[in-house]
């Protein structure tokens, strides 16, 4: 058997998977958020860790199975949230500011003039939401840590580095080269740290991990609630395991991930291919998990904006009461929300974007609110996937789909209509721990190669695009108007 964990910003899933890549048992823990301040978004690392713990034990409960019964280990992570521990005593310094946290804005500001030379050797754009500007302000606003960090005492990780550690009771400080080229640090051309970046960001050496194979070895369990000796085998940032785990890691595969937020990767294969339309180039595992390239577009607030209908306005008591409240009417009214409740990401990177919703009138409904909801949702991935072919020069056939969200028919009916093509819904949603998984096992054996992945995860449904396509270009139209005005909203008074 190989335990696959996703540890995601919401929370950490748990998958006892099987020589077929069958679920056989499931674990969740929930994470709490900390928001000290507007923008600011924190995790308590050890909170995270506990999660993981609790949700491995309640996976292996449900196999039935002992943790003497897993071969292997792979481990998925929500990308760029910054940990730092110290390395003598394995505690952090602090909270984990979260990839959403934008308290790096004005930093990105004064570092302007480096954003070419991060662009041309990261593929990234200068942005508080990757790792190096989390890093810096940490190591400048503790008292002591920057020196500390220098003479070697602290440590940096993404949060696949942050459970390496705790999995081998600190023997292991490693990532791998889809996290690692989300940190701002990383030429994805060399493959390896940058010297020059590290020096222009005012990150020190000393705190790196060793970057590793995604499919390889990160060590052995000497802590937590497996036996000692378990091997940690598979490594992959969210967004890459997702990919792999749907089976489009060769060049062509297009895959959108909807969770917190949205995620969509278009697989260019051994090309490295800069984009011209606001999208990120990135590090991704080719087919039989080696290091291949991708176009990203990354949305802050997807799944997050469902979230705040249910905790922060109290319109719905669960996700799932959305879908019917958004077929209860026949559009949403002329209202649009834009959940730039972070600013905004791809393709528009605008940090300062403030959360909109615009078009209300005194007829506008809980269910108007609940459909411009999901309707956001869709239309932020189609401003993806319009860059995406700008970028490619080539349509996009078909979107495969995973992620919580990927549930819920309305939207991806909504989804296949606006882009024009088939939605395709895997019959394991949870690839993003698939992944992880099929990762772990082929470095332990369990799978040979790309060949014995084929077929692991079949369609469920497709969606086929029958809205009509007038309509769809006025919704998308409104939506882009509703945009501007977030960003209007978001500017520094003259």
């Amino acid at each position: 058997m190989i335990l696959a964990i996703d540890q995601g910003t919401t929370g950490t899933t748990a998958l006892v998977l099987d020589p077929r890549g069958g679920a056989q048992g499931r674990g969740y823990a929930e994470v709490p958020q900390i928001y000290p301040q507007p923008g600011w978004v924190e995790h308590d690392p050890e909170a995270i860790w506990e999660g993981v713990c609790r949700a491995i034990a309640d996976a292996l409960r449900a196999a039935r199975i002992d943790g003497s019964r897993v071969a292997g280990i792979g481990i998925t992570n929500q990308r760029e949230t910054t940990v730092l521990w110290d390395r003598r005593t394995g505690a952090p310094v602090h909270n984990a500011v979260v990839w959403q946290c934008r308290r790096t804005a004005e930093r990105c500001d004064r570092l302007r003039p480096l954003a070419g030379l991060i662009r041309e050797r990261t593929g990234l754009v200068l942005d508080p939401y990757f790792s190096a500007t989390k890093i810096a302000h940490l190591l400048d606003s503790i008292p002591g840590l920057r020196a500390r960090a220098e003479r070697g005492e602290i440590a940096f990780g993404t949060v696949d580095a942050w459970l390496i550690h705790k999995f081998t009771a600190g023997r292991v400080h490693a990532t791998d080269p889809t996290n690692a080229s989300r940190t701002m640090l990383y030429h994805i051309g060399d493959l390896a740290w940058d010297d020059r970046l590290l020096a222009a960001l005012d990150v020190p050496r000393q705190v790196l991990p060793e970057v590793r194979p995604s499919s390889g070895a990160f060590g052995k369990t000497a802590s937590g609630p497996l036996p000692a000796g378990i091997p940690i085998a598979g490594v992959a940032g969210d967004q890459q395991a997702a990919l792999f785990g749907q089976g489009a890691a060769s060049e062509g595969g297009v895959k959108n991930t909807y969770g917190t937020g949205c995620f969509t990767l278009f697989c260019t294969g051994e090309r490295l291919v800069p984009s011209r339309h606001g999208l990120l180039t990135t590090v991704c595992c080719g087919p039989s998990g080696g290091p291949a390239y991708a176009l990203e577009g990354s949305v802050f607030n997807a799944g997050s904006a469902v979230q705040w209908l249910r905790d922060g306005l109290g319109l719905i008591a669960s996700a799932d009461e959305t879908e019917a409240l958004a077929r209860s009417v026949p559009d949403a009214g002329g209202a649009f929300l834009v959940p730039a409740f972070t600013g905004l990401g791809a393709p528009h990177w605008d940090a300062r974007a403030r959360g909109t919703l615009v078009g209300l009138t005194r007829g506008s409904t809980k269910a108007h609110i609940v459909r411009a909801t999901l309707e956001s949702i869709a239309c932020q991935t189609a401003d993806l996937i319009a860059a995406m072919q700008a970028d490619a020069g080539a349509k996009v056939p078909a979107l495969k789909v995973d992620g919580g969200a990927a549930r819920n028919d309305f939207l991806m009916q909504t989804q296949a209509d606006l882009l024009g093509v088939p939605v395709i819904r895997p019959k394991m949603i949870e690839t993003t721990a698939l992944g992880a998984g099929l990762l772990a096992g082929m470095a332990v054996g369990l799978w040979g190669g790309p060949d014995d992945l084929a077929g692991l995860n079949p369609p469920e449904r497709t969606f086929e695009p029958v809205g009509d396509r007038d309509r769809c270009e006025a919704l998308l139209a409104g939506w882009r108007k509703a945009v501007e005005t977030a960003r209007y909203h978001g500017r520094p008074d003259p």
